[in-house]
């Protein structure tokens, strides 16, 4: 696996383990490294259903209410249901590229960028890269403002309980993005995928625990009102909502419900933490991308449809920060707590990716330098200079792009749109169709691309509607105004 580059890059000469020497008393050694050379991989299905949890129920749960208030009744589970399918559908097909050839002995992909060279090579490999990386660095600066909001909220939740609602309890999140930054500096010293199960696993207990808490929030205030509230065609033009503004916002809406479940660009890093066969490494990731689609769309559903039904057509964006609700607080400061944490925990899945790509590059640049390859081990942490420098280096980046840019969720939703046709079906369906030897013109290959050019349109469809967003917010930016 990629993230593992860094700190083993003495193994990097795959080393089949019949080849190690009994007699120069490496069988030991060869007991603890998988067919690659490699140490051994310790993932389950349980601990690759964590990752994705992680990765995949972020606090965009909590703007599902919205979605559908713009969609309706109809539309928006109707989305939810169909883009679940979408997602689970070209994973099962992503995971099948983990190896090259044969499924239980072929040719490991560390990366998904070494699962499209392997397939497909060319120029589509740089593509790939390229569409990854951003989104994957888009995420984290995402996530940096999402937690800003989350602890703004909890300030504002006791102001607001305190001095009443009338009060603006203004405040700015610039402190908890400096914080926030301070802790991803520290865990981003784990040296790799495999070693932050434990966090991913906190991580998806916090997840759902916010998300039962809004549930519940929008179940009492459904049972307040006396009945659901909404309509089945969604929010209705009139004096405050333009016939253009209804199209805009469905656009995003649908694109917001479509990437709500993507998690295709750290799918293959995450199926390399998974132990060697048997069973295969596919068969263990299809079946933890069953039990992670399954349980997020329940949630999804639960979430965004009882939000909606609270609040309809004003339904905010997010239910737990947009105060919707204003009591009781604790209780918003508990759900709040644990989307920190939560977010905590899913900006490490998202940037291990990119520290294993830049550290590979780096030792392949420069094997023999201490700078680089010298570290010293303390407990779950590996610390060496060149890990220490580059991943605090990167950290600060994103924070201080993040204090610049308090808009940037706008932008992160534009790489969303742009990503998730590429990497959540182009390259899956490619490469599939390229590794089974899918006959052109085949019925199955004909739906396969059917697939991709209707999630072709999606995609540009939702970055339209990103991109309208993004105008109207630079109207009013103002740096460093959060």
């Amino acid at each position: 696996m990629a993230v593992h580059d860094g700190a083993n890059n003495k193994h990097e000469v795959a080393v089949a383990p019949m080849e190690v020497s009994v007699e120069a008393g490496n069988f030991q050694e060869a007991d603890r490294l998988d067919d690659d050379g490699r140490p051994r991989r310790t993932g389950t299905v349980w601990t690759a259903s964590a990752h994705i949890i992680t990765a995949v129920i972020g606090s965009g749960v909590l703007s599902l209410a919205w979605a559908i208030a713009q969609l309706g009744w109809v539309a928006g589970p109707a989305a939810m249901l169909l883009f679940a399918f979408v997602t689970y559908y070209t994973a099962t097909l992503l995971a099948e590229c983990y190896r090259t050839g044969d499924p239980d002995t072929g040719k490991r992909n560390y990366t998904y960028m070494d699962a499209v060279r392997s397939n497909l090579g060319g120029a589509k490999v740089v593509f790939c890269g390229v569409i990854q990386y951003s989104n994957l660095v888009g995420v984290a600066i995402g996530y940096t403002i999402a937690s800003s909001i989350s602890m703004k909220a909890i300030r504002r939740a006791g102001c607001f309980h305190t001095n009443g609602h009338g009060d603006p309890c203004n405040s700015s999140s610039i402190p908890y993005m400096i914080l926030f930054g301070v802790v991803q500096i520290l865990f981003s010293q784990i040296p790799d995928f495999d070693q932050i199960w434990w966090l991913s696993i906190v991580a998806a207990v916090m997840s759902f625990t916010y998300s039962s808490i809004g549930l519940a929030l929008g179940i009492a205030q459904t049972i307040s009102n006396g009945g659901f509230k909404g309509s089945l065609t969604g929010i209705s033009i009139g004096a405050d909502v333009t016939s253009t503004q209804k199209i805009w916002h469905s656009l995003q809406a649908f694109g917001d419900i479509a990437f709500a479940y993507s998690f295709s660009n750290i799918l293959i890093e995450i199926q390399d933490t998974i132990k060697a066969p048997p069973p295969s490494e596919a068969k263990v990731m299809k079946k933890a991308t069953s039990v992670s689609v399954a349980t997020t769309t329940v949630f999804y559903m639960l979430c965004g449809c009882m939000g909606y039904a609270a609040f309809g057509d004003a339904a905010p964006d997010n239910l737990l920060t947009g105060f919707g609700f204003y009591e009781p607080f604790w209780l918003l400061d508990v759900a709040n707590v644990a989307i920190v944490v939560h977010l905590v925990g899913a900006y490490q899945v998202f940037c291990q990716p990119i520290f294993a790509f830049v550290e590979r590059r780096a030792n392949a640049a420069w094997p023999d330098s201490a700078f680089i390859s010298r570290e010293l081990r303390v407990g779950p942490f590996a610390l060496s200079v060149f890990r220490l420098t580059w991943r605090s280096a990167f950290v600060c980046v994103t924070t201080v792009v993040a204090m610049l840019l308090p808009f940037f969720g706008n932008v992160v939703g534009f790489l969303g749109a742009v990503s998730f046709w590429p990497l959540t079906v182009y390259f899956p369906v490619e490469m599939y169709i390229r590794q089974r030897r899918v006959p052109r013109g085949s019925t199955k290959w004909i739906c396969l691309q059917m697939l991709s050019v209707s999630c072709l349109i999606v995609s540009i469809a939702a970055a339209a509607g990103s991109i309208a967003d993004v105008i109207d917010a630079l109207k009013v930016y103002r740096p460093f105004s959060g």
